[in-house]
């Protein structure tokens, strides 16, 4: 590759091009740089195609035909969204750097991408932080009934029914929270909830606790343990084989009488049938929901209706911060690819 560099980046409404110029700029100086951008009206007015069957790709917006012309003479690209699949490289022979950023190139053909020699890189952990704080942003809007609190509120009523004993909820000092996958997320999670004085329980079998963590009282557990011992499970794997459906109702009727589940991570991991089912019996007392199986979900899902649930639009890791961090690690692995060196979040 030349000093000459001709950088695409295919932005949206929440990852935008100008983030990541800027940082290009910032980060590349010296460099003669031609940066050609296009922004897609995703949030607002696209939505996303979460499984296609006729496309090697998932999680993305659009065709991949409709962005074949912008991927044209160029080094490289820098895309969130866009679907790049093995025809789409065709229509891109220059290009040698890919760069996705989310937390896995889901919407990039990477069997495609090795076979041209294209280097892949993508942004983990970017909203880490956004999804730990919005985790327990949730567990305490539902034990605490600050949802629910709203809503009488703002009716006009200003019922008092959540100050009495039956229907108040309990501090998190009391609970004993289930962390189920401890990677950038789930260690966050774990470290936010620790001042609040909650008893830790952690399932991964990939990784193990530091002396620090073991020191601090958290403590690993299998998953069955876990789901047994604790008040709340929160769930943070990526969905893999062998994570799907992972938070059976075998499971779940396994928890504690009175336990919450909190779904920060993909709908697939969870059994949404049998968590409606203990939320109607009284099994559990509550769930807060951010993301889904399907999803969105249909209109008129029961588990929707639900007066002990709190529900929000797949938005954990929508923060700021994120999407500028985003753009930061990028142009970071960027410059070392051309410095010839390994980039930092390589995709295999």
């Amino acid at each position: 590759m030349t000093d000459a560099l001709t950088i695409g980046i295919i932005g949206d409404g929440f990852m935008q091009p100008e983030f990541f110029e800027t940082a290009l700029r910032d980060t590349l100086t010296g460099r003669d740089l031609t940066i050609r951008s296009m922004q897609i009206d995703w949030p607002l007015r696209l939505k996303s195609t979460k499984y296609d069957a006729t496309l090697p790709v998932g999680e993305f917006v659009g065709r991949p035909e409709e962005y074949f012309d912008f991927l044209h003479n160029l080094d490289i690209l820098i895309t969130h969204l866009a679907p790049i699949t093995a025809d789409s490289l065709d229509h891109a022979p220059q290009l040698k750097t890919i760069a996705v950023s989310r937390g896995g190139p889901v919407n990039i053909e990477m069997a495609a991408a090795r076979e041209r020699g294209i280097t892949v890189v993508n942004t983990p952990g970017r909203n880490a932080s956004a999804v730990a704080e919005f985790t327990v942003a949730s567990l305490l809007a539902e034990t605490r009934n600050i949802i629910r609190g709203h809503q009488i509120v703002a009716s006009g009523k200003f019922g008092r029914e959540f100050y009495h004993y039956d229907n108040a909820g309990p501090e998190l000092c009391e609970l004993t929270v289930g962390i189920v996958g401890y990677g950038d997320i789930g260690t966050r999670v774990a470290r936010l909830l620790q001042p609040f004085g909650c008893r830790i329980l952690i399932y991964d079998p990939f990784k193990e606790l530091t002396q620090a963590e073991i020191d601090a009282g958290f403590e690993k557990a299998d998953l069955d343990d876990l789901v047994a011992r604790s008040d709340v499970v929160t769930l943070h794997p990526r969905v893999t084989p062998e994570t799907k459906g992972m938070m059976s109702r075998e499971r779940i009727a396994m928890m504690k009488p009175g336990g919450y589940i909190v779904n920060t991570t993909r709908g697939q991991v969870l059994d949404y049938e049998a968590l409606y089912d203990a939320l109607v019996s009284g099994q559990l007392k509550g769930a807060a929901l951010d993301t889904f199986e399907p999803e969105p979900p249909p209109a008129d899902w029961p588990l929707l209706k639900l007066p002990n649930v709190t529900l929000s639009p797949h938005i954990a890791g929508a923060s700021r911060y994120s999407a500028t961090k985003a753009a930061t690690m990028i142009a970071g692995d960027i410059k070392l690819i051309l410095d010839g060196k390994p980039p930092r979040f390589p995709c295999k």
